[in-house]
């Protein structure tokens, strides 16, 4: 059993960690992490997984960008300890968190990622939505959280701020 809770600036670190263990060495130097440094979380949309001992499984995190001029929510990254991977809780956490992206008045959601998996959650490949390089058109996608949140919406993704 898990409890999900908004990541709290002590759990910073612990979540960084996480995401050092999931990821390649490198991370950082992915395009969509350009699009987040210097940039803040979105507020109650970095969620965190913990077990009844308190121990971190999972974590997710929003940044605000914009499409085309469009504010866009940009998911990532999420992930799950290795060893609680399997047990549907990359699932849970981006169930949730859509759940409080969408109360909270997102209407878009972009992600770079991989279609078979994103896609049980009705993630689908975003044309026309151009990404900073390199990053593989194939593998940009998005999700309304309102129908027709992404009619007309394309572009370049930037920096909210």
């Amino acid at each position: 059993m898990y409890s999900l809770e908004v990541e709290k600036p002590d759990d910073w670190w612990e979540v960084e960690a996480l995401y050092d263990l999931c990821f390649a060495p490198g991370r950082e130097a992915l395009s969509s992490y350009r699009l987040r440094d210097g940039v803040d979380p979105v507020a109650g949309l970095a969620l965190v997984a913990r077990d009844g001992d308190g121990i971190l499984g999972g974590a997710i995190r929003f940044w605000p960008v914009r499409v085309g001029g469009a504010p866009t929510l940009l998911l990532g990254p999420v992930a799950v300890h290795p060893t609680r991977q399997g047990e549907g809780l990359g699932g849970l956490l981006i169930r949730d968190a859509l759940h409080r992206a969408a109360h909270l008045g997102w209407v878009r959601v972009l992600l770079v990622g991989d279609a078979p998996y994103y896609g049980k959650f009705g993630f689908l490949r975003c044309d026309g939505v151009i990404m900073p390089p390199p990053t593989n058109p194939d593998r940009v996608l998005g999700l309304e959280l309102r129908p027709g949140a992404w009619l007309g919406v394309s572009g370049d993704v930037t920096r909210l701020q």
